[in-house]
């Protein structure tokens, strides 16, 4: 298979100098030896060594189908690393262990997600044990933890799933290392249970599930979708039900998974509150945010609903804060982002009060997913590039964001129960899970691009925050709303 890729390769290009590939080429075949030496006696050992050996050969697709965007050199090149990595992978496995699967549940104190429960899953103690599991946990908060290593597969298999956005696909996009999906989050006190895609299905089953806001929901929503996606027999049951024209003009996508008869859906709303525009004495037009008034309400009879906002707060325009913020029909001359945030947010918690169902719908709010710029920010330079691992100091994390401290003491006020998804300290750690340079195709890769480090790789970080969500809604499985 290998040798087929290199001699088209060489024989697509026949007038390409060849001397300088002869370095890459080389490093290539001396790989291959130590693959086909080391393969063998471990590969079988697991269905992960297979399924990375099936991850491979993907990648090997994808840089050969993007040939004509690359260079002779660097496509030799990636093909090297890659076929390095896989050596490296096998080869480093002795044995293979297994861990043992918790369950988790929440003491509600405050009507948030802050603090959980744990307990092990034997063969006399399992998920279906409910109410009698639930009643002997001990406290443990799911979301003070850290990284490990981890070489079980991912929730899917990168570059597989059709509803990843390009901007997301950092291995269709060329990233030749595979360290992003090796890492889990474990909880210091605690362990969650693996996702488990057709349970949670059972559990959506009759149900409309959406998520509302920025790309970082999106980011999330994607990520679900496809951890969902890899659970069906048949993945031709899965239907769009609007198409992505809509999405790119009204912001709103919705998939039907129709054998269980559950919709989940992403709507646009970075502010959680309206963009607006208005005219000036001289008839111009500007944009301003409405601090009072939401965004659409085309979800409130929906059962479960995930929201965040945070990322757009922190824009130029949002920082300064210059005729942009408006209330009724004034719009003040300066406001501190702060207090436009604060407003916002309690016009967001009055909505959820007055016109969410608290029997039938649970809501949920996803915190501040942690950004990695290096030496600027996304438009002055900033840079994540080259990162492989992990923050492993937690006192080298940034601080925590302001934004979050103002979502806490709004949502303590609230009549309507709402878990907090507080991710931002699983994020912070998390600098090497950014798209950085692999950005689509077209996008050409020079000196002072604009780096991606606030969105993140598909798979990836988001598949734990869909893992936590899977977490608190077995806790609370035993009274989810039923539609039947």
């Amino acid at each position: 298979m290998c040798q087929n890729i290199l001699y088209f390769s060489c024989k697509k290009k026949k007038n390409l100098p060849f001397p300088p590939l002869m370095a890459s080429f080389k490093t290539m075949i001396s790989i291959l030896m130590q693959f086909s030496i080391t393969a063998p006696c471990l590969l079988w050992r697991s269905r992960t060594h297979i399924f990375y050996m099936f991850l491979l050969l993907l990648s090997l697709f994808f840089l050969s189908t993007s040939f004509n965007q690359r260079s002779p050199n660097a496509l030799a090149l990636a093909l090297a690393t890659r076929l390095r990595f896989a050596a490296d992978y096998i080869a480093s496995f002795t044995s293979v262990s297994s861990s043992n699967t918790c369950i988790v549940s929440d003491v509600r104190s405050n009507c948030t997600l802050s603090s959980v429960t744990a307990v092990e899953r034997t063969p006399g103690n399992s998920l279906e044990d409910g109410n009698d599991v639930i009643k002997d946990l001990s406290s443990c908060d799911i979301f003070n933890g850290n990284w490990v290593l981890d070489d079980s597969r991912p929730a899917y298999i990168p570059g597989s799933c059709p509803y990843v956005d390009d901007s997301f696909n950092c291995f269709k996009n060329g990233r030749v290392d595979f360290s992003y999906v090796r890492y889990r989050w474990k909880p210091f006190d605690c362990q969650i249970p693996r996702f488990n895609g057709r349970k949670m299905l059972e559990m959506l089953r009759g149900k409309r599930l959406v998520f509302v806001g920025d790309s970082l929901n999106r980011n999330m929503w994607e990520s679900l979708v496809c951890s969902l996606r890899e659970s069906l027999k048949d993945k031709r049951r899965l239907f769009e039900v609007s198409s992505r024209n809509e999405y790119r003009t009204q912001g709103f996508f919705s998939l039907r998974f129709q054998d269980y008869q559950c919709t989940i859906d992403f709507i646009k709303s970075p502010f959680l509150v309206q963009e607006w525009k208005i005219s000036d004495k001289s008839e111009i037009r500007r944009e301003t945010l409405r601090l009072d008034m939401i965004q659409g309400s085309k979800y409130s009879n929906a059962d479960i609903i995930v929201f965040n906002t945070g990322h757009w707060w922190t824009h130029q325009k949002t920082g300064k804060g210059k005729n942009y913020f408006q209330e009724g029909s004034h719009v003040y001359d300066r406001m501190e982002v702060k207090e436009a945030f604060t407003k916002a947010l309690k016009t967001w918690a009055q909505w959820v009060d007055s016109n969410i169902d608290r029997k039938h719908t649970r809501v949920f709010f996803a915190g501040y997913s942690s950004s990695h710029f290096r030496k600027g920010q996304w438009d002055t330079g900033g840079n994540c590039h080259g990162e492989t691992e992990p923050i492993s100091n937690e006192t080298s994390l940034a601080p925590y964001p302001w934004m979050m401290s103002i979502l806490e003491s709004v949502i303590s006020e609230m009549k309507t129960p709402v878990f907090y998804l507080n991710i931002t300290k699983m994020t912070a750690y998390r600098k090497d899970g950014h798209p950085s340079i692999y950005r689509p195709l077209e996008i050409p890769r020079t000196p002072g691009m604009f780096q991606d480090c606030s969105h993140w790789c598909l798979p990836g970080v988001p598949d734990f925050w869909n893992e936590l969500l899977y977490a608190a809604l077995l806790i609370s499985g035993h009274d989810l709303p039923n539609n039947d």
